[in-house]
């Protein structure tokens, strides 16, 4: 008998905020307002995606900004922080960093400051009721120009902090083929001198010299993904020797086409090498899969033991924005988890 995946303490740092969405709530956002969903997140769910050409890259995003386009107030924004802080403590999450761009919203509650706001509101209140504290991370979107990142660091530093309910990281999202990671530097830089952890996207569409390009303009405490890293054994020693934390995301790899089974995801060759990783689900509401599902296939395809699987949780729980108290606790808890018999 193995011990329980669910019950092991663990940290999700890879989350995206429309993607977090049950797809229960997702049809019952469209039937609010009377929007139509596309098929594939009808009858025909989780939908058949691949985004490692153009064609493929579109669908997938004509999917999530259907999804989008549901959320419309500031009610549909709390349903959605809270019911992921829900299902992720469920699964036995303690700490969520959940990933929002307040730009998709605004529209709907009057500027990307109040959006953030409304974020954070419930992300504080979820936090006291579900048993998992969730911290924000915002998100710039690569498509946008860089001075829209800058915007959004400089937001996202007015609520800087180190507990539930503030915003703790900076992120960069988005399709990694569009715009120049350089360009991004000053916005992370702005980020960066208010306190926030750089967590951008990197190395799952594109290869080792994309997570390269991370490293030399972005100066990542995270990144997410980061997985194609192990094609280059000198990008992915840099990584280790820097003690940059992989936000890897085994469903969305297969899901968008990367590798065509989880058993080929190289996460025993990252865990081999040394690399500090955290599993996340990335987007639930499209790839079917959430976070406990990750640590389930860390175990059934790639045969990690249960002293891996909870290192794999102490490297979600150290790579994390959690306050210190935070995280000694969840340490602690995990060692607590190792020490039982099966």
């Amino acid at each position: 008998m193995s011990r329980s995946l669910r019950a092991l303490p663990k940290a999700h740092l890879h989350l995206h905020f429309t993607g977090s969405m049950r797809i229960t709530t997702l049809r019952e956002l469209a039937d609010k307002h009377g929007l139509r969903l596309p098929h594939a997140l009808l009858e025909d769910w989780p939908p058949r995606l691949r985004a490692t050409d153009e064609r493929g890259w579109f669908r997938f995003q004509r999917l999530y900004d259907a999804a989008r386009a549901c959320v419309r107030d500031e009610a549909d924004m709390r349903r959605i922080v809270r019911e992921a802080a829900e299902d992720d403590a469920a699964e036995g999450s303690r700490w969520l960093e959940i990933q929002v761009d307040p730009t998709s919203y605004a529209p709907f509650v009057g500027g990307i400051t109040p959006a953030i706001e409304i974020v954070l509101d419930e992300a504080q209140s979820a936090s006291r009721d579900t048993g998992a504290q969730v911290g924000v991370i915002v998100a710039a979107s690569r498509i946008r120009h860089p001075l829209d990142a800058r915007t959004l660091a400089r937001l996202a530093g007015q609520y800087a902090g180190d507990g539930a309910g503030t915003v703790v990281g900076f992120g960069l999202s988005n399709d990694e083929r569009r715009g120049d990671t350089a360009e991004f530097g000053k916005a992370f830089h702005i980020a960066a001198k208010a306190g926030l952890a750089s967590v951008p996207h990197a190395g799952e569409l594109l290869g080792p010299s994309h997570v390269r390009d991370a490293l030399d303009h972005l100066t990542p405490d995270r990144l997410g993904h980061g997985v194609r890293s192990a094609e280059d054994p000198a990008v992915l020693d840099a990584l280790v020797r820097r003690g940059i934390t992989l936000e890897v995301c085994p469903a969305s790899n297969v899901a968008l086409g990367v590798y065509d089974e989880l058993s080929e995801v190289p996460l025993r060759q990252l865990v081999d090498a040394g690399a500090s990783i955290a599993l996340g689900a990335d987007d639930p509401l499209l790839f079917g899969s959430r976070l406990l599902a990750q640590y389930e296939s860390a175990r059934a395809d790639h045969g990690l033991t249960d002293e891996e699987l909870a290192e794999l949780a102490r490297s979600s729980i150290r790579g994390s924005q959690a306050p210190d108290a935070v995280r000694t606790g969840l340490l602690a808890d995990v060692d607590a988890w190792l020490s039982q018999e099966t």
